[in-house]
């Protein structure tokens, strides 16, 4: 029973990033925009909330400037698509070779040493239910926010005007349009958010799951997100399953390497391998003709992307 307790706290614990991060690109791609430089902007986010943080000695500085600078690569993005026209997806991965060479070069100085971090919060009563109480009610406030962004963004996307209106640029600018809704600030507004979020993904990375600072600290980590905004079909809850599934896998390859040394180089790369293979199986399942998979394997992992997702808006569309 300890075992299932601290394993779950870990996975719970581990997942923050990803939760928060794969939030924040559902919302970005919800809004007709692929941010392909979320593996870049993760790390240098990483990098620059470390470094913020560890200048100041204040953790919480080092969150907010990494949300900023986040907002700020995604602004970028959002300029090149919007107003230059330019493939969204080539500006992508150009920034994401570009931040991930500039975050080695700039963190040379910071490898391997000691800077702040936040601490768990216990909540008052809560946290001492039996099980429920270690397992939900005895994390950093960082992890507390990662669980309540996911029915938080879900009721954002489908609840609120605001959210209608980016999933409506996302889905069909024109129609869009026509009724009045700005495409273009919405398309925008939806990668800021997307990038403020992927931002604090990263600090939460250095200043939280994996303390300190490393080259390639968070490296293949925005790719994950990537496929796991897939596997979730643009869904935050499904998102989320999928985030947890990753850690969940990441903890088991983890602890495996006690049990069996001669894999403890292999046993913890498993997941990323794993990830790919089940992505394949996804679109093979939202590429076939849905008559002929049973209905509960379709509700529970097909899912259909944004019609306008990584492509140019019209050039009549305002």
């Amino acid at each position: 029973m300890i075992f299932f307790e601290n394993t779950l706290v870990t996975v719970i614990s581990l997942s923050t990033p990803l939760i928060i991060a794969v939030i924040g690109e559902t919302i970005s791609e919800k809004g007709g925009v692929i941010n392909l430089s979320a593996e870049g902007t993760i790390m240098i986010c990483a990098l620059f909330g470390f470094m913020m943080g560890f200048i100041t000695n204040i953790a919480i500085l080092g969150f907010i400037f990494a949300i900023f600078l986040g907002a700020f690569i995604s602004f970028f993005i959002s300029y090149c698509d919007i107003r230059l026209r330019m493939d969204q997806i080539a500006v992508g991965f150009v920034l994401t070779i570009l931040l991930a060479r500039l975050s080695s070069y700039l963190g040379q100085d910071y490898v391997r040493i000691n800077g702040p971090m936040i601490t768990k919060i216990e909540i008052p009563l809560l946290s001492k239910i039996p099980f429920l109480g270690e397992v939900l009610f005895n994390h950093s406030i960082i992890t507390y926010f990662s669980i309540i962004l996911i029915p938080l963004s879900w009721f954002f996307l489908n609840k609120t005007t605001f959210g209608l209106s980016i999933r409506a640029s996302g889905e069909n600018p024109t129609a869009a349009s026509s009724r009045g809704i700005n495409v273009k600030r919405m398309r925008l507004y939806g990668t800021l958010i997307g990038g403020a979020l992927l931002g604090l993904a990263g600090a939460s990375f250095s200043l939280y799951t994996k303390y300190g600072w490393s080259e390639g600290h968070t490296t293949n980590y925005g790719w994950i997100v990537l496929a796991i905004v897939i596997f979730g079909g643009w869904n935050p809850y499904r998102a989320a399953v999928g985030a947890y599934s990753f850690g969940l896998l990441q903890v088991l390859a983890i602890k495996a390497q006690s049990v069996t040394l001669a894999l403890s180089q292999i046993l913890p790369l498993l997941p990323f391998p794993l990830m790919i293979f089940i992505l394949i199986f996804i679109q093979y399942i939202n590429r076939k003709e849905r008559s002929s998979i049973p209905k509960f394997l379709v509700s529970l992992i097909g899912g259909n992307q944004p019609e306008a997702l990584g492509k140019k808006l019209p050039e009549d569309i305002n």
